[in-house]
């Protein structure tokens, strides 16, 4: 195995281990640049990016290398601005299709664009016709024609990749139009380093320059009274030159919590659209539109197999495919249904209908703490631990918004819920019998 084709088949694993914000940060840009005598020296874009992969991500790293090549013994991170041509055509992979384009995971900073997420790679079933049909057109009528568009549905599927798809239809096809495109906590961050900073007017006038504005997540700023307020004369001044407004989040308008009813009379005024849980049609489709992207021949029964066992979360459906192609790489041959049956119990969180007071209990129960006591105010070293798995399991196996968590377990901010599920993950890769408390907690909470 090629040094380009061992770390192509890593970044799909170490995809699937981390968020896609960190893997967008952390993994753009690398590449394996040498290996001798069961050391890998991995090329990175910067100081930066190397403490961090060394101080947060090296275990997962040198884990996947081990897994893929059993002579691996150590990892070395050197600074590389970019691989030379010379090494990029010494490793070059026969099949070019079933490699990750890194090219393509480079973002735009004038813009914060990812390339990848176009219609043409959109793929559309019954599920999400109507969102869909609504982006299409937008970009006819941008600003006059469903002004503002929102798109709602729960995690990963397929929000981001749509709102951003019509950003990168207007940069390619109306180069004179000024598109942005922002998550709501990175606006919120950039409003209150502005005012700290007496930028206030910088900051207002930085967004107001945008002909197409699109914030996804908009579910983050709730609770945040000057945020909103910031956001609300934003969006007029935005609307009232007929420059189009993008929004997505993880519920709709109306039933989004600690917004005031001004803004959410904004976010109804033009066209709103869901994007629920894909059918099996629909995620057969998303699967074999993947298949072809990679280059990839995939039996249909592999394909219905995985359609039929992997639900909702096309992340997921997409993570498993990726996990096939590169075992089936790996054995040089195509995998058997036992061998994906095995993958997608190993990897795929259950899709079970069990209540969040539920997941409260049954968790609370196994640390033997009182119920009561985790929505409570304490800070006792006796419920902080399980509060803080509560929050962690509902995040990462039931697709709960932070917010929610936040709001239901005692009305805390999310901040706090974000803080204890970065807390949880970082606790997890220090400490093996933590990992264990969480499979039996799982396996608990889908009981």
């Amino acid at each position: 195995m090629s040094n380009r084709e061992l770390w192509q088949n890593a970044l799909v694993q170490i995809e699937l281990g981390t968020s896609e914000a960190s893997f967008r940060t952390w993994f753009r840009g690398t590449d394996i640049v040498g290996r001798e005598s069961g050391t890998v020296q991995v090329a990175v874009p910067s100081k930066i990016v190397k403490e961090w992969l060394i101080e947060k991500h090296h275990k997962l790293i040198l884990g996947i290398l081990r897994n893929l090549d059993n002579s691996i013994r150590a990892v070395e991170y050197s600074i590389h601005r970019t691989p030379t041509n010379v090494e990029r055509k010494n490793d070059r992979v026969a099949t070019q299709n079933t490699t990750l384009d890194l090219q393509s995971l480079y973002i735009d900073k004038r813009d914060n664009l990812n390339p990848r997420y176009t219609f043409d790679t959109f793929v559309v079933g019954p599920f999400n016709q109507l969102a869909h049909a609504a982006a299409k057109a937008v970009l006819e009528r941008p600003g006059l024609a469903y002004n503002p568009l929102f798109i709602y549905g729960s995690t990963s599927h397929g929000k981001t990749h749509l709102i951003q798809a019509i950003g990168n239809y207007f940069k390619k096809a109306h180069g004179n139009k000024k598109v942005f495109y922002v998550t709501s906590e990175r606006f919120t961050t950039d409003y209150i380093n502005a005012v700290r900073a007496g930028r206030a007017n910088s900051f207002k006038d930085q967004y107001r320059q945008y002909d197409v504005m699109i914030m996804d997540d908009i579910q983050f700023i709730a609770e945040r009274e000057k945020t909103q307020e910031e956001l609300f004369h934003l969006f007029n001044a935005l609307h009232d030159n007929n420059k189009q407004i993008v929004f997505s989040s993880d519920k709709h308008p109306n039933l989004m919590p600690g917004f005031e009813d001004r803004l959410k009379g904004r976010f109804s005024a033009g066209m709103i659209a869901e994007i629920p849980e894909p059918d099996v049609e629909s995620r057969i489709a998303i699967i074999r539109a993947k298949i072809e992207q990679l280059g990839f021949n995939v039996p249909d029964d592999i394909v219905t197999l995985i359609a039929e066992n992997v639900r909702g979360n096309i992340r997921e459906l997409e993570g498993i495919l990726n996990m096939i192609v590169c075992k089936s790489q790996l054995k040089g041959k195509s995998i058997s249904q036992a061998d994906v049956r095995a993958l997608i119990k190993h990897n795929v969180r259950p899709n079970k209908g069990v209540s969040m007071e539920e997941v409260v209990r049954r968790i609370a129960q196994y640390y033997e703490v009182a119920e009561k006591s985790i929505y409570e105010k304490t800070r006792k070293k006796e419920v902080v631990k399980p509060r803080q798995v509560i929050m962690y399991i509902l995040r990462e196996e039931f697709s709960v918004s932070y917010p929610s968590i936040g709001e239901k377990l005692g009305g805390r901010d999310h901040t706090t819920v974000i803080h204890s599920c970065e807390k949880i993950k970082e606790e997890m890769k220090r400490n093996p019998v933590l990992e264990q408390e969480l499979e039996h907690v799982r396996s608990l909470v889908h009981a």
